[in-house]
This record gives C-alpha cells, structure tokens and sequence, in this order.
C-alpha cells in the first residue's frame, strides 16, 4: 500500500478557487414539472447549494410557449403561452437557484426544416422565419421582466444553442448559419435587457472544436457582435463501445480534460478585444452518454473530485450535467441504475458522485494545501476542512495540522458508500420494495466516525477511488459528575 504524508504549517498558502457551487445541469425544462424532479431538485440543494440551473428545450415544444394558429381563410395568428415557464421558473428560484437560460431549441412550426433530436423531437435547426425567432425571444424576457423584474432577470446569464459544431444539436453544423443566429439573437436580447450577459457558441469538444471558439470570436470581432463571455463543454470518453443500450468507454485523465480548457482560455486570451474575457464550461462529466454506467459509481466521483479541485485555474463557472436521473434524452429510465448523469438516481438515492459535490461545495476558508489527492482549508473558526480522493491503489495518507482536537471523517468508498454495488447484489431489481429503496438509500451515504488527533495528525486509509472529507476541529471537554466513559467502553 503506498503510503503519503502531508505536513501543514501555520501561515501556508496555496492557490484553490472553488466555483463547484456555480451551477448544475438538468434535463430538458419541462422536466421540472414532475414531482420526482422537484424532490430530487430539493434533495441535491440541501447539500450543494447550487447557484444557477442551466438546462435545454426553452422554446420546444413540450413548454408550450410559442404558438400560432391559421383559422380557414384568415391570416396565420401567433401567440405565446408562458404557463410551463411560470411553473418552472416559480420552482428554480424557490429553490435558490437563478437560470442560466439556453435560448433553445426551435418550436416545430417555427422550425425551418424537420430534423429532430431525441426521443423527445427537439427541431434542432435553424427558424423559419428570422423575425418571429427574434420576436419570440424578446416576448419571452419581456414576460419575464413582468413577473420577477427587471434587476432580477437582467442578472442570469443566457446562452445561445447548444453544441452547434454537432450536426445533431444543429442542422450539418453549419457555422454560418449559428453565427447568423447568434448575431441575430444577440441583438434581440440585447434590446430588451442591454445589462444582460450573453454568450455563446456552447460547443462541445472533438475535433475541429478549438477553431469554432476561434471564428466565433473572430466573427463577433470583426463585426461588431456582443459577446460577454464564451461557452463550451467538457466530457473525458474516449472512443464507445456499445454493449446493448448501454455505452462504456475509457476516460482521458483529469489533466487531459484540464489541458483542453486551458488550449480554449489560451484562444479567448489571444485576442486583445477579450482577454481575460470570462469561460464557463456549461455541461462537464466523465461521459456525454446517459446511459454509461460509470456515473453510478465511485470511480466518477473521484474523477469528479479531481476535476474539482482545478476546474477554477481554468474557468469562471462550471456546470455538473446534471443534478437528477429524471432525464429522457434516450428514452424514460426504466431501473433505478441505468448509468444516468445525475447526482441523484430515481427513488431519491444519492449517488457516491453527489458526495464529491457536496463536500467540495462546503468548502469554506483560505487554502492551505493543495495538490493530485486533497484540498485543504483553514476554516474561519480555527479548524481545518480537507477533501482527499484516490485514483490510484490504496493509500495510507497522514495528514499533520499545526493543532490539537478530533477529526470529523465522512468516507465515500466501495466499502462504505455504493448503492451500486448494493443494487448489484440484490439481483438488479427493475422495481424497488419499499424495504429496498430506504435500504439502498441509506447505502448511499457516507460512512462517518470521529477520531481523535494524534499529536495534530490525522491518519487514514484512501481505498482507490474513494473520496473522504474531514473536519478537524478543537476539543473542549467537559465531564459529567460520575460519567465513566472506559468503565465499559474500553478498547
């Protein structure tokens, strides 16, 4: 077993910026108006605090919000309809989170061809008519200036599409066309909300990627086109294979991910005009496949952690894709473990990745250490607060602090916190007893103990992909009168 020690001294400094808070990913809007989504939605906030919501579909149809209608005989009548994006918005903003709106995809009658994505039947192509596209966007924003104000809608950040460099997400990948939309869209947000942020192209990665962030900037510079900050998403799968329904890959590592970011901040930096111009990565995972079994299980949430704790060397913001397994982009999930992005799996079972979020989302104070295997932090009450994950074999890690008192441990490992392989052994029931459920339920969570510090030292073991959050903090005893704890509590 390898073994590690990490040595911390008062006055140590080490850069972390932790965005994990920033923003997560859901699936398409209308989504939201199904009970399970909202319990998980509340569930993932109670231990994340998520900031922003970002998720697709705005303007399909299953929102209902553009609609036109052609009597015999008379002229073609358009509307719109905003009594799902009430709902949906009402919930988000209860739930502490502002949007961070995709203006997409395209409502069918508006839609200039019939391609389609999804089992859904998202139109992903360009409109129709340009004018009832820009129409459409500013009397969405004005209706939702009218409901939560000016100041408040002005403040959440708007995306233009979604991965227009793929020929699914918008029709051949046709760059003049997307730049043409964004111009045009731009433009008509603009009018509305000058304040608002926008920002584009949301590419994905693959070849060919990096130079779609180039002319994107390159259009927008040369002809006069806003643009506030750039978009574009993360996935570490390298070449499929199928097996069934399902897909299975390896990942690129953490660096290679992080390697990528840094090419595209190195484009954006490279022109004068926006250097230094802010990049959210809004959608990132381990695999773009909601039905890749890996993000079920610890080893995602290690790689997540890894992610974590450099994405802010990179980024301005960053989104998890997604909170929740209510997800129907290849069809409804029929087993409670289907390889799902979510944090969460259907039945309110946490997942171990859900536990890389929360912990990293909790973590509050100045940087002390930081390297391949932990963050560490000062806590503004004199404690320390550390995430440590392990990729590699087993590790015996000690962990030095310049005080006295107890660890607080909460260990995510198979061991300890895998409902996966608890599901596993239970024959991979499609349908839950209830007896089931609450089980796997309480399988996903961490196992936690409280150990004393040896000397300032914390001691632990990191099982491979395993990820641990400690809280050491003081002690101050106080004795009850005649309380003998080792009269029958000796080791």
């Amino acid at each position: 077993m390898r073994e590690k020690r990490i040595e911390i001294h008062p006055g140590d400094r080490a850069a972390f910026r932790n965005l994990t808070d920033y923003c997560v990913g859901t699936g398409r809007l209308d989504l939201a108006l199904h009970q399970e989504y909202q319990d998980q939605l509340k569930a993932v906030q109670a231990l994340c605090h998520f900031r922003h919501i970002r998720g697709h579909g705005l303007f399909s149809d299953q929102m209902g919000i553009y609609q036109e209608f052609a009597p015999p005989g008379e002229e073609k009548r358009v509307w719109y309809c905003f009594t799902y994006l009430d709902r949906v918005m009402d919930s988000f903003l209860q739930n502490g989170l502002k949007p961070f709106l995709e203006l997409g995809f395209m409502p069918e009658k508006l839609a200039g061809s019939d391609q389609t994505l999804f089992y859904w039947k998202a139109h992903t192509v360009p409109p129709r008519e340009m004018g009832e596209w820009v129409r459409l966007i500013q009397e969405t924003l004005r209706h939702l200036i009218a409901r939560y104000g000016r100041d408040e809608v002005e403040s959440w950040p708007c995306e233009i599409w979604n991965e227009p460099n793929l020929p699914g997400f918008w029709e051949n990948a046709d760059k003049p066309k997307y730049l043409w939309l964004y111009q045009e869209t731009v433009a008509a947000v603009k009018k509305v909300l000058p304040g608002m942020r926008v920002g584009g192209p949301a590419i994905c990665g693959g070849e060919g990627s990096q130079q779609w962030i180039a002319d994107f900037l390159a259009f927008c510079r040369d002809n006069d086109v806003p643009v506030d900050f750039v978009t574009r998403h993360a996935y570490m799968g390298q070449t499929p294979e199928h097996k069934g329904r399902y897909l299975y890959h390896r990942m690129n590592s953490p660096e290679a991910l992080l390697e990528e970011m840094r090419v595209t901040r190195g484009i954006i930096d490279s022109f004068p005009e926006y250097r230094g111009l802010p990049l959210y990565i809004t959608e990132f995972n381990t695999s773009y496949n909601p039905f890749c079994p890996i993000h079920d299980t610890n080893e995602n949430a290690a790689l997540c952690a890894a992610l974590l704790s450099q994405l802010g060397d990179v980024a301005a913001g960053y989104s998890y894709w997604t909170f929740g397994d209510v997800f129907e982009e290849q069809g409804i999930p029929t087993r409670p473990f289907h390889g799902g992005f979510g944090l969460m799996a259907n039945g309110l079972i946490p997942k171990p990745t859900l536990w890389s979020f929360a912990f990293f989302a909790s973590l509050r104070g100045d940087c002390v250490y930081r390297d391949e295997n932990a963050v560490i932090v000062k806590r503004p009450d004199g404690g320390y607060e550390a995430v440590l994950w392990n990729l590699g074999e087993d590790m015996t890690l000690e962990a030095a602090l310049p005080m006295d008192g107890a660890a607080l441990l909460e260990t995510v490992d198979r061991e300890s916190c895998d409902p996966l392989r608890c599901w596993h052994v239970l024959g991979e029931p499609d349908q839950l007893t209830g007896e089931q459920l609450q089980f796997l339920r309480e399988a996903g969570k961490p196992r936690r103990q409280a150990i004393p510090l040896e000397n300032g030292t914390v001691r632990l073991t990191l099982r491979k992909n395993s990820v641990v959050r400690f809280r050491a903090l003081p002690v101050h005893k106080t004795e009850d009168f005649g309380y003998d704890y080792g009269y029958y509590c000796q080791e």
